[in-house]
């Protein structure tokens, strides 16, 4: 069956976020299959393809999770909003999972598992894609969706802070996700990623969600990699490291401006 070896790598994912080891991910923002096929080979835990900010529409979200899972990654999809028709679609396209934006009260994380989840854990309508074999794999994808899908929430607003305890006391959540420059913003300083009220609202995700036994997630949209360690030390053993689009574009013009910087030295 085309789905078994994403089954197994994404329950061996699950096994690690309920133990809440490390697991190192990153995310795609350009729509080339390619790009998922490189970083699938990197070795990443996990791999986002981001359909809320980028152009990426559901027929190449397909395409990725297709591309991510052949290549033995586990492809999971930042949904645009909490649609559950579109939570269903991506889920039905072969994804092991999703991240939801904004999620701010328990009731909404909920809703997001029973999206998921079919009945009677929750009320996804049932397909027949890829995801169960156009029909071929449904008892297999059925038992697996069950105990293996993996549901993450963001936690981007001061007001789910509030409500972060609920949270992670959610049934079915296996992690909630710092987005932090919505995060930050909501509090009214955007960007400001150290200052002290950002982290001190961090840190009560992290607390909550070690309390609760599920994965605490954190996006290091900057191309550092110290940044990621410094945030596993902190508590985060699901985190995120940069995107496509930044390490291409940054990498290239680093390169070019140390190659200009040569010859402009050999000139001399």
């Amino acid at each position: 069956m085309v789905n078994t070896r994403m089954f197994e790598v994404a329950s061996a994912l699950k096994r690690k976020m309920r133990a809440r080891e490390p697991v190192v991910g990153t995310w795609i923002t350009l729509g080339h299959a390619g790009i998922a096929e490189m970083l699938a080979d990197a070795g990443f835990d996990w791999i986002v393809v981001d359909m809320e900010h980028s152009a990426i529409g559901i027929d190449t979200a397909a395409d990725l999770i297709r591309t991510i899972s052949l290549s033995g990654g586990v492809p999971l999809v930042r949904m645009p909003d909490q649609s559950p028709t579109l939570i269903k679609r991506v889920m039905d396209a072969g994804a092991a999972g999703v991240v939801v934006p904004n999620v701010r009260t328990a009731q909404e994380a909920a809703s997001v598992v029973s999206a998921v989840r079919y009945p009677s854990a929750g009320t996804r309508g049932v397909g027949l894609a890829r995801a169960q074999e156009y029909g071929l794999g449904f008892e297999e994808y059925k038992a697996w969706q069950a105990d293996h899908s993996i549901v993450l929430v963001m936690i981007e607003h001061i007001d789910a802070i509030a409500d972060i305890g609920a949270i992670c006391a959610t049934q079915g959540i296996d992690g909630v996700f710092v987005g932090p420059y919505d995060l930050s913003g909501s509090i009214g300083k955007p960007g400001s990623l150290t200052d002290p009220d950002v982290e001190a609202a961090v840190a009560r995700v992290t607390q909550a969600a070690e309390h609760a036994g599920i994965s605490a997630g954190y996006h290091v949209v900057p191309r550092d990699p110290s940044q990621v360690v410094a945030r596993i030390a902190q508590g985060f053993n699901f985190v995120g490291y940069t995107l496509d689009s930044i390490m291409l574009a940054e990498t290239f013009r680093e390169h070019l401006s140390q190659i200009r910087d040569g010859m402009e030295g050999g000139t001399s």
